[in-house]
């Protein structure tokens, strides 16, 4: 859904289960990523090692060799190539596990396609913001929507838009994700800091607030859409 088409990343996938690798693969190729797939542990450190990836889509249980330890390897070898770490294993502790021994994000089997491009995406404008010295632009801008992160100051229209500071924060993850469909999960993660499920409506009511806020009152179109079962979406094309 975005205005521009993907950049031509390099991606590794290890994952052992053939069906799995292959809706991985899937899902990369289909939004422009170029990927490389390989089934065991061992090949898959060799690679990560060797190979030049701007990311790696690792699973956590291989049967030759654990993803974490694969992770740790990496980190204690000085690679800072993002990792995002693929489990069944969904209980707290260990996402905890995963993020502690150097993972850059976790996603639960089963999963959503898109959830998984929105996370990659958004790893690879970290660590390329990271390689630049920077968090990116300091003027974010859709249409007549304009958020200033050095002065945290919003505009529409010309018009200032007042926020509070969770919609501010909800508002610019929004915008740097401009095109992109973007879950709760992300958001619980990402601007609430809440690595788990959580059964609260908070995510909700601050998306209505902001709506209704960036769309001054109902004069002007809304700019953030629901997606019926996926999460939300800021457009990014006229």
């Amino acid at each position: 859904m975005s205005c521009q088409p993907a950049s031509r990343f390099r991606i590794l996938v290890v994952e052992d289960d053939p069906g799995a690798s292959l809706e991985v693969r899937a899902a990369l190729e289909d939004h422009g990523f170029e990927v490389e797939c390989v089934p065991t542990g061992f090949e898959g450190l060799l690679r990560a090692t060797n190979g030049e990836f701007d990311a790696v889509v690792l699973d956590r249980m291989l049967p030759d060799l654990d993803g974490l330890s694969i992770l740790a390897t990496l980190r204690n070898i000085g690679k800072r190539t993002p990792v995002l770490i693929l489990s069944a294993l969904d209980a707290v502790d260990e996402r905890i596990r995963g993020l502690r021994a150097g993972g850059d994000d976790y996603l639960v089997k089963p999963f959503d396609g898109l959830e998984l491009i929105a996370r990659l995406n958004a790893q690879l404008r970290r660590s390329g913001a990271a390689a630049n010295g920077a968090r990116g632009e300091a003027v974010l801008r859709i249409g007549d929507l304009t958020l200033d992160t050095r002065t945290r100051a919003v505009e529409r229209a010309g018009e200032t838009v007042d926020l509070k500071p969770r919609e501010y924060s909800l508002l610019e993850f929004l915008m740097r994700h401009a095109g992109e469909i973007v879950t709760r999960t992300m958001l619980l993660e990402s601007v609430w800091n809440y690595h788990f499920n959580s059964p609260t409506n908070a995510i909700d009511m601050h998306v209505s607030n902001l709506r209704r806020k960036l769309s001054l009152g109902g004069r002007l179109s809304p700019l953030i859409v629901t997606v019926r079962n996926s999460g939300y979406l800021i457009h990014a094309c006229p």
